[in-house]
């Protein structure tokens, strides 16, 4: 049985009262040695920005004003609010929730194999929807003026990287994320043998973004924690961006602590 530990211990790991309940909160249990150490590690890597309190709380990730949504009326930006972790729980069940009688498309050819395993995302962290399912229909935009670039050119290059750790074993399986962004991407990984995620967000960028942004050139890949330091210097050595998302679960989706249920409550439609 893990132990729990108690607020004097935690206050000496850097972890004050107020955020030892928070975390309380979000495990729905008293936290473990373990689980701080697990979370102020993801703290460090995706939220120094912010106090670690704040980071917790889950306040709107986006610090840039993303202007292209706007169109030069900024008067207008209620419209596209970014929502919090519990609407986008709702918008993820609208999108992608399982329908009695709905057809659904055939997940990944490389899914997730096991609990505990490492995720990243391999790419740029992408702040665009372009024309996604969620951007017609939640922000109601019907073409993306932002150039994309050499995103071919960017998405053969990490291809290959990533083929040459897969083909050696560093890495498990790979999934470009395209149609439904990185949701989906996460959803055809771990739909067919039914194993969920415990991400964490990145919070330079709108949530909704991160989620639902379909931006070519990235790819989530899995991969055991004994061999992260090994693929982190291979990323680091090809010039490729990447970040640590979280680890695949034995059916429960977890996105920033809020639970989205079963996996098995979800599928990938066909288009």
């Amino acid at each position: 049985m893990i132990e729990a530990v108690d607020k004097d211990i935690a206050e000496a790991m850097g972890v004050s009262n107020a955020c030892y309940e928070e975390i309380s909160a979000i495990l729905g249990h008293l936290p473990s040695v373990e689980d701080l150490s697990t979370l102020m590690a993801m703290w460090d890597g995706n939220g120094r920005q912010q106090g670690l309190l704040t980071w917790l709380r889950g306040i709107p990730h986006a610090t840039e004003f993303n202007d292209y949504l706007y169109d030069g009326q900024r008067e207008e930006a209620d419209s596209f609010k970014e929502p919090r972790i519990k609407e986008c729980h709702t918008i993820a069940h609208n999108l992608y929730g399982r329908k009695q009688g709905s057809a659904f498309s055939l997940p990944t050819s490389h899914p997730f194999m096991t609990t505990g395993e490492s995720l990243f995302m391999v790419g740029n962290v992408s702040s665009q929807f372009l024309n996604s399912d969620y951007a017609r229909r939640y922000l109601h935009l019907v073409s993306n003026p932002v150039d994309m670039g050499n995103a071919e050119e960017t998405c053969n290059y990490i291809q290959m990287i990533l083929d040459a750790l897969y083909d050696n074993g560093t890495i498990h399986t790979i999934d470009e994320i395209s149609q439904g962004g990185l949701f989906a991407a996460l959803l055809s990984g771990g739909l067919p043998n039914g194993y969920g995620f415990d991400i964490l967000c990145a919070r330079e960028i709108r949530l909704d973004a991160f989620l639902f942004g379909e931006e070519p050139g990235r790819f989530i890949v899995s991969l055991s924690e004994k061999d992260d330091d090994y693929f982190l210097l291979k990323m680091d050595e090809a010039r490729v961006n990447c970040c640590f998302l979280g680890r695949t679960t034995n059916g429960r989706i977890l996105i920033d602590g809020y639970d989205f249920g079963s996996i098995n409550t979800f599928a990938i439609p066909v288009h």
